[in-house]
């Protein structure tokens, strides 16, 4: 429904293209949302995010793109596919302004912040959608944000999602699961129950750097969404700790043990 909607009305006037594309797309979200048995209650949508905003949350499934699409129309950013989700990729973009990087593009991270500012410069836009975590933590914590997302200006609209695990353990984990599996144990569960809080917009401060900024933003999340607030990058479940890292640690440890 949706792809016969992105192809049908890309050639109508934007403004009316608009209006349609954004309840056409709350439409199928919510489909998708019945298919999983969610039960999501929003909190606060006074804070929603405006266009021309980057929207920041907390991130413990895939699906989290679906509860959050299902009460507002985000601008989705990703790498550019082939085949059948390269035809998706189109026919998204004949709608709404969406941003899709080309391989090559994704390690150029000044590319990558030149087409993130160009869009948020344009308030008609829809906000950007970003999981600064940059992978799926577990609903029992917020780890550490990636500061790019903070580097492009603009407002920020923190959103807290809480999923309650005594209905579904909404957290994938893809060292365990395929996504097929993944989403196969979703439509079984009892019910996906969740609590979305958008907190109010943020805004960099003067003087305050990049990763202080996204240390702030992820604080109020925590707090907001009950969450145990970690400095601890994500991605640590695939790779090794950086000597680093484990040197900064033992400073700190050697601290404690330290007689004067």
């Amino acid at each position: 429904m949706s792809l016969i909607h992105c192809q049908y009305f890309s050639n109508y006037p934007s403004r009316y293209k608009r209006h349609v594309s954004k309840y056409v797309s709350l439409m199928c979200y919510r489909i998708l949302a019945r298919a999983f048995s969610a039960v999501v209650t929003y909190h606060n949508k006074e804070n929603r995010a405006m266009g021309g905003g980057i929207c920041v949350a907390n991130h413990t499934s895939p699906i989290d793109v679906i509860i959050l699409a299902c009460d507002a129309c985000y601008a989705m950013v990703g790498q550019r596919h082939g085949g059948f989700n390269g035809l998706i990729q189109r026919a998204m973009s004949r709608s709404e302004a969406h941003i899709w990087f080309e391989r090559f593009e994704v390690k150029d991270r000044q590319a990558v912040s030149n087409r993130l500012k160009e869009h948020v410069s344009d308030p008609d836009k829809l906000p950007i959608l970003i999981f600064p975590e940059g992978t799926c933590i577990n609903n029992t914590s917020v780890m550490m944000f990636k500061k790019g997302s903070f580097e492009i200006g603009g407002t920020i609209y923190p959103v807290a999602m809480k999923y309650d695990a005594r209905f579904c353990d909404a957290f994938w984990n893809s060292s365990k699961h395929t996504m097929i599996q993944y989403l196969l144990l979703m439509m079984t569960s009892w019910a996906i129950v969740c609590d979305v809080w958008y907190l109010p917009p943020m805004h960099r401060k003067e003087g305050e750097g990049a990763v202080e900024f996204a240390n702030r933003v992820k604080h109020e999340i925590a707090q907001k969404g009950g969450l145990v607030d970690l400095i601890w990058d994500g991605q640590l479940k695939r790779m090794t700790v950086k000597e680093d890292f484990k040197k900064e640690q033992q400073k700190e440890y050697s601290k404690l043990l330290k007689i004067e």
